[in-house]
């Protein structure tokens, strides 16, 4: 049986990547392990193209949808232009929920300059909740293209904002009553509202413009998963420094009364960046010149078998998450 959330590494490998038609002759990068676009060659420049549904959360779904994939078609450096939506809508939905749905989809929308160009709305047997399945479309000058299999060997791994901000947000909303009468509404508004740090496009396009190898936001499994996911889409090993890892206090306490790793919880919002080490610092003075928190937590290793973490001076396998923990409470 297969665990909640992403398909793990090795079925991806023994069965989807095994059935995807034709090669096409004009496709740059094709779908792979920790690879969220597709790459389609159009001459001077680039189409990327990425889909990610929206499954954990029902609030502000819309949002997430939009944002999630705009993220995806980012960390390869282009710019998120046009947006395909499929909307699935559980049994007795009324015309509110999907007025609210494409609301923020709208309003996402436009904060990003994109335009929503087509899709499909329906309302789905089975379904207890509504999921929101996104399509979208980015483009790239062809000397500026990255991706998350780009990664070498003494990069320095730079993370923006911090772990587990979807995650805060999604468990702030859905369990809001019982964090309330634990820490306090101020506590958990100021935890719902990370919501409205997901977005990467700002941080990605800064970034490449400075030069960087490659590029991912940890979504599923949080860093922990993000960086195993760069890791085997370039073929390297990992050392991070677990203090060097920004943890907000909300995400902290949340995880800590749930019994949940913030690492491995699902940290769409934070970016991951491979850099030059020439190239560091000059791209965390940027982000931060634009109020982005960035932070160097380590370095890309060549050797692909030694992935660990640095904790009090001790080092450790930094193993890669089976699940995401939100699902232990959502």
């Amino acid at each position: 049986m297969l665990p909640v959330g992403k398909v793990p590494p090795e079925k991806l490998r023994d069965v989807v990547f095994k059935h995807l038609g034709v090669r096409g002759e004009r496709v740059l990068i094709k779908s792979g392990i920790g690879i969220d676009a597709s790459a389609i060659d159009f001459g001077d420049s680039v189409l990327v193209a990425s889909t990610d549904p929206i499954t954990g959360a029902e609030k502000h779904i819309g949002f997430y949808a939009v944002n999630i994939n705009a993220n995806d078609v980012a960390t390869f450096g282009a710019k998120p232009k046009w947006f395909l939506v499929s909307i699935l809508l559980p049994e007795n939905a009324d015309e509110k929920l999907l007025k609210e749905i494409m609301s923020d989809i709208d309003k996402s929308a436009k904060s990003l300059d994109i335009a929503v160009i087509g899709g499909h709305t329906e309302v789905t047997p089975g379904l207890k909740k509504p999921i929101v399945v996104g399509t979208m479309l980015g483009e790239v000058k062809k000397e500026k293209l990255v991706h998350a299999g780009n990664a070498k060997p003494g990069d320095a791994i730079i993370l923006t904002k911090g772990a587990g901000i979807e995650g805060t947000a999604i468990i702030a909303s859905e369990r809001e009553d019982e964090l309330v009468g634990v820490f306090g509404k101020e506590f958990v508004e100021r935890a719902k509202a990370f919501l409205w740090k997901i977005s990467v496009v700002k941080e990605a396009l800064i970034a490449n413009k400075i030069g960087v190898n490659a590029m991912h936001d940890p979504t599923e499994g949080g860093i922990a998963n993000g960086l195993h996911e760069m890791a085997d889409a370039s073929g390297l090993g990992f050392e991070v420094h677990y203090e060097r890892i920004p943890i907000a206090e909300e995400t902290m306490k949340i995880c800590e009364y749930f019994n949940l790793d913030p690492l491995s919880l699902i940290s769409s919002g934070a970016l991951l960046i491979a850099a030059p080490k020439e190239n560091a610092d000059e791209i965390v003075a940027a982000l931060k010149k634009e109020n982005l928190a960035a932070s160097v937590i380590g370095e890309f290793l060549g050797d692909k078998k030694k992935r660990i973490i640095i904790r009090d001076g001790a080092e450790k396998e930094l193993k890669q998450p089976l699940s995401d923990e939100l699902w232990k409470v959502v």
